[in-house]
């Protein structure tokens, strides 16, 4: 059966200060009523119902993310005891499945990315597990077709197509890391190449075995873990076993090593990373002086502003141009928009002053 599995274990701080070390972006609203890991969570439904949904959180996430998902099975929010990034979070997550359903179907996807519509989704994720019926050791991966020549994504290079697919499905010929400007150009004028969003279709079962081949050490010590499994003994088993795995991306670990064993789908959908407060011009609509506004504001004579609020606390601008404005109960951002690297610089200042209660 296809399971649901989504990745919630990222604790990234570029949407500060909405976004805290304790409460990370797909604990956020970006558009719409939900928050992000809500949404990736609804969007699965009712082709993967909640009981075959899993999320993979932090320690520091797990309440959070029960709380948002009152639904998903408490035994099904699987804690990793520290961020070991997304091969470990795979791992974890394939032997849980194939503890309950040895013929289990993985659709991998990170909770903070805005998809839509759901329908397209989950027709795509359809059509993956449609050739893993008849090709049952084949990994599916979902490719964004670009629309400018990013140098923040990896990028898949497609080869031959597959026959008798209802989406555009290719093997893979090759994968490319974060390309500069200029190489990024020439693969979006090519037309060979997709952007690689991180959402996965496998056999829980081929995606261990890949493991087992190509990170023993990581493999192991899920072996390890395997035998504890829905025991009194599994928190301490995962606190051995859990920290002393390699930190390695499945990418790295696995699908760069067997390209002649991995897919490529064309996604059909709309979609958005959303990495930073950039994002919002993208997903909401900006007013006719290319403001962005989001809660309760007020802008004169301002222009191309991003300003974000509650609805029971007023921004207001008279004036400026081209700045973020973001506003919470304990801290205000007001920032050049132009300068993308600013806000790091800006947390990196009060790592340095101690203000650790506003990280």
């Amino acid at each position: 059966m296809l399971h649901a599995v989504i990745m919630a274990g990222g604790s990234g701080t570029r949407f500060w200060p909405q976004s805290r070390r304790q409460l990370p972006k797909q604990f956020l609203r970006m558009t719409g009523h939900e928050t992000l890991i809500q949404q990736a969570v609804n969007r699965c439904q009712p082709a993967i119902p909640i009981e075959r949904t899993w999320v993979v959180t932090g320690a520091l996430h797990a309440v959070e993310s029960a709380r948002q998902l009152p639904d998903v099975p408490s035994d099904q929010i699987l804690v990793e005891p520290c961020g070991r990034n997304t091969a470990p979070c795979i791992g974890l997550a394939a032997i849980q499945l194939l503890a309950v359903d040895p013929d289990a179907v993985m659709l991998v996807t990170p909770a903070d990315h805005v998809i839509s519509p759901a329908e397209k989704f989950q027709q795509a994720v359809n059509d993956a597990v449609n050739l893993i019926k008849n090709e049952p050791d084949t990994l599916v991966l979902f490719g964004i077709e670009p629309t400018y020549p990013s140098t923040g994504f990896g990028y898949i290079q497609r080869g031959e197509r597959l026959a008798s697919q209802t989406s555009p499905l290719f093997h893979v010929k090759s994968f490319q890391e974060k390309p500069n400007l200029t190489v990024a150009s020439q693969f979006m004028a090519s037309g060979e190449y997709y952007w690689n969003c991180g959402i996965f279709v496998w056999r829980a079962q081929t995606i261990l075995e890949a493991l087992k081949e190509f990170t023993p050490d990581l493999y192991a010590r899920l072996e390890r873990l395997r035998p504890a499994i829905g025991t009194d003994g599994w928190q301490t088993a995962l606190e051995t076993e859990f920290p002393q795995m390699p930190s390695i991306s499945i990418d790295y670990a696995v699908l760069e090593k067997v390209t002649g064993r991995v897919s490529v789908l064309e996604a059909p959908f709309g979609w958005d990373d959303v990495g930073s407060w950039h994002a919002l011009p993208r997903l909401l609509p900006s007013d006719r002086d290319g403001n962005t506004l989001d809660g309760l504001c007020c802008t004169v004579e301002s222009k191309g502003c991003i300003v974000r609020s509650s609805n029971d606390h007023l921004i207001a601008t008279f004036g400026l141009k081209d700045l973020i404005i973001v506003h919470t109960a304990t801290a205000t951002l007001v920032a050049d928009k132009s300068d993308e690297g600013a806000l790091k610089k800006l947390l990196a200042e009060l790592e340095k002053r101690q203000l650790h209660d506003y990280l």
